[in-house]
């Protein structure tokens, strides 16, 4: 299903690769020690990046690795939501941009878990719809706000916060 990408304008020299494949659920939960302790907001760009290349992945069908909606729904589960639900919070939650930040994450998720469901029925149409609408929009404004937190927090001289 290279039309996927095709379609969205993903090249595969652009693509960042998976970080695993032999990962029970691929976009479930990374290890622990991926976590950044520190706001290193190209990281959690990169991690973000990585899982929406393995979603694409599997929506090709490159990769034999089944996913749940339900795990993938829960923004809590990947790398950068649990860093915004923990370490994140405590060093960036009284900035004006991080509720709208989780709530674009969470968003996010919901696309794709939706996508994922969708893949599963085969339901092309639909996932297309999904991946050029909702999807497109929260990732994006997802890395808008990091980028936007990063730098409030340089303007703030938290320099500190930062990688």
């Amino acid at each position: 299903m290279d039309f996927l990408r095709r379609l969205l304008g993903v090249s595969d020299s652009g693509a960042v690769a998976p970080e695993s494949s032999t990962q029970p659920l691929a976009l479930g939960s990374p290890p622990a020690d991926s976590v950044p302790a520190a706001l290193d907001v190209d990281a959690a760009i990169n991690a973000h990046e990585r899982w929406k290349a393995r979603l694409m992945d599997y929506l090709e069908g490159r990769t034999q690795v089944g996913l749940d909606p339900e795990v993938i729904r829960r923004d809590d589960h990947s790398a950068l939501g649990r860093w915004l639900h923990g370490v994140g919070r405590e060093m960036l939650g009284h900035h004006p941009e991080y509720p709208m930040l989780l709530a674009r994450h969470r968003y996010f998720h919901e696309q794709a878990a939706d996508i994922v469901t969708l893949a599963q029925r085969g339901e092309w149409d639909r996932v297309v719809a999904i991946l050029n609408g909702g999807y497109r929009f929260a990732s994006s404004q997802v890395v808008l706000l990091l980028k936007s937190i990063r730098h409030s927090v340089s303007q703030e001289g938290g320099e500190s916060l930062l990688r």
